[in-house]
């Protein structure tokens, strides 16, 4: 079984992603929690085919996945034409995630990929454990919080972003009681981070994603924290669809709206977050559930897998390198410039 290079935390047993000398190994996250079964990737359509079907998901965790396979299709690809096409087609596999992207562009101009790929691979580690140190200070003892989507071990290959700072506090005796919102269409709430939260013993109750805004109303939420795909410098911000309905909610009700995202998923380039392009993904989402129709035939359907949440509703991003407040045009613009520092080096 796949061992997990990571701290401990989350899905302590397994590792979403690691290199298998000649492939890629993953956890399919499609049959979670029914089954934790390891699969291996080794050829351009098995990489582009594990991210297209979310067997591998969570942007940090596509980006090591990517970086991984640029770095064994350089192995296996002796023609230079034909290895650019091939992690083209990698790279552009899921268009919103940019640490896809950002992976595979730094592995591309490194004189050693492997090495490379396996540096962003520990470095994600590291950054997932600090985003949980500078983020278990937002939490207070025996907090509600309420949380969307996969944001785990599962998601980043490392620790976790929002779910490693929920399990960072539960490990300082923090006790929170996790809300999570199934997350529809594909139940990345119900069936990943349910149990990614039993694995580490923190108390959890699932809920539909409808009823977030009674859960403000009435269960006391102490605040909102979830992950993100990209970031862009004003601090728009685009996450699983259903983020900016559940930031609307949590300012209508006073509870603070926070955003845990490594550095690799700020996108500098980007002014707001009309620029980050949105990923429409297959009808049989919504017409099906679990392999059986449930629209009728001919529906119209609408599936974005992201949406975008606009940065005034945004209270707080943690980072590796520390809790960012608005005005996010000064604190952002800061991270870059560190940013820019450090690589310039």
């Amino acid at each position: 079984m796949l061992r997990s290079a990571g701290a401990g935390r989350g899905l302590s047993r397994f590792a979403a992603v690691a290199w298998d000398g000649d492939a890629v190994a993953y956890l399919d996250q499609r049959l979670i929690p029914r089954d934790v079964r390891v699969l291996r990737a080794r050829t351009p359509d098995e990489f582009v085919d594990a991210i297209v079907s979310l067997a591998v998901r969570g942007a940090p965790c596509i980006g090591v996945f990517g970086a991984y396979a640029v770095a064994l299709l350089r192995k296996t690809i002796a023609d230079d034409a034909l290895f650019q096409s091939e992690v083209a087609r990698v790279r552009a596999a899921r268009p919103t995630a940019v640490n896809l992207a950002w992976a595979v562009d730094r592995v591309l101009a490194a004189p050693d990929m492997l090495a490379e790929a396996h540096a962003i691979a520990q470095e994600q580690i590291r950054t997932d454990a600090a985003i949980a140190q500078h983020g278990v200070e937002l939490i207070s003892k025996g907090a509600h919080i309420l949380t969307h989507c996969n944001t785990g071990s599962l998601a980043t290959a490392g620790g976790g972003t929002a779910l490693g700072v929920i399990i960072e506090a539960h490990r300082h005796g923090k006790r929170p009681r996790v809300f999570v919102d199934e997350t529809r269409p594909l139940l990345q709430g119900a069936r990943l981070t349910m149990f990614e939260l039993a694995e580490a013993g923190v108390d959890a109750v699932l809920q539909s994603d409808s009823a977030a805004a009674t859960a403000m109303a009435r269960e006391g939420i102490d605040c909102v924290i979830v992950g993100a795909d990209r970031v862009a410098r004003n601090g728009d911000t685009a996450n699983k669809v259903g983020t900016y309905g559940l930031a609307i909610l949590a300012a209508h009700h006073g509870v603070p709206f926070y955003v845990a995202a490594p550095l690799s998923t700020f996108d500098f380039s980007l002014e707001n977050g009309n620029a980050i392009p949105i990923e429409q993904r297959s009808a049989a989402e919504v017409e099906e559930f679990a392999g059986t129709r449930v629209a009728p035939e001919g529906s119209a359907v609408y599936n974005p897998a992201f949406d975008v949440t606009p940065a005034h509703l945004i209270a707080a991003f943690i980072t590796e390198h520390g809790v960012l407040r608005p005005p996010y045009g000064e604190s952002l613009s800061e991270l870059q410039y560190r940013e820019s520092l450090r690589l310039s080096r």
